[in-house]
């Protein structure tokens, strides 16, 4: 039998109802770009972090994505060096946070609610998120997507975070060590959604198509990409517009095709393995 989140994501993996502006965070003093709706006020907001040595034009389709379902999202488009600052980078969300909140974004049109807010991340962006998401308790959501292990580590700070959460990763083997997803949403201080993509490693997030297809890594697999675009929109529209008929997106038990989910003794057994496969 199909579940309602099964039922609902195939609309929400796709393209929203809103019509989306792209704007340049440069004139709030900080290198990014926003993306929102043409209108809306007191709509909900997310800084999304980007993962190491990508940077925010490798998201495009993503944070269009949000915008386009009328969600208002900055995307910073800093610590892209070699060795970057994670602390630094959680820094850069906070700012990003205030930017949300405290300017009419778009073309004066749009205006984000100060109780409406999330972060979100991808990879080193994750842990930057679930960082600064400890450091305040006005962030209404955080979704952690396929993190990796940083310095702090974002593991154990998730303990910190009273938020709602949302943890997806893979259970593929990875190129490199990404840490322990599952251990994070053991340690999370609120609720939290676990979610293992099957065949979707981590690089599937990001939209560097020609450098997966020169390194073989990710693959291009648009499907997977897709249901993780639809599972983050259902879930922030749940938990930051208050919309209940997404409340399967945050349901910890809401079974889906092609994922694994874990809550529980089952979720402290699979964080216990550590880096297990990815």
């Amino acid at each position: 039998m199909a579940t309602k989140l099964s039922k609902q994501l195939p609309k929400l993996s796709k393209r929203g109802p809103h019509r989306v502006l792209v704007g340049d965070l440069a004139y709030a003093g900080i290198e990014g770009r926003v993306y929102t709706p043409a209108e809306g006020n007191g709509i909900p907001g997310v800084v999304f972090a980007h993962d190491w040595k990508k940077g925010v034009e490798k998201y495009h389709g993503t944070l269009r994505h949000l915008a386009s379902w009328g969600i208002a999202v900055a995307a910073p488009n800093t610590e892209r060096g070699w060795i970057p600052d994670v602390r630094g980078f959680a820094a850069d969300i906070e700012t990003c946070l205030q930017i949300l909140t405290g300017v009419k974004l778009g073309t004066g049109n749009v205006s984000v609610a100060p109780g409406r807010i999330g972060v979100a991340g991808h990879g080193m962006g994750a842990a930057a998120a679930v960082l600064a998401a400890a450091q305040r308790d006005n962030v209404a959501a955080v979704a952690a997507l396929y993190p990796a292990t940083s310095h702090p580590n974002a593991e154990e700070l998730a303990a910190k975070v009273q938020a709602p959460g949302l943890v997806i990763t893979t259970d593929e083997e990875a190129f490199f060590d990404y840490g322990n997803a599952a251990k994070m949403a053991a340690n999370w201080g609120g609720d939290v959604v676990y979610r293992e993509m099957e065949k979707g490693r981590s690089q599937v997030l990001s939209e560097d198509v020609l450098f997966k297809l020169a390194t073989g890594t990710g693959g291009i697999k648009t499907g997977v990409r897709e249901q993780v675009r639809g599972l983050t929109t259902g879930f922030f529209l749940h938990e930051l517009a208050g919309e209940n008929k997404y409340q399967a997106f945050s349901d910890p038990e809401q079974e889906l095709k092609k994922t694994r989910i874990y809550t529980g003794e089952d979720l402290k057994e699979r964080a216990d393995l550590g880096t297990f496969k990815r």
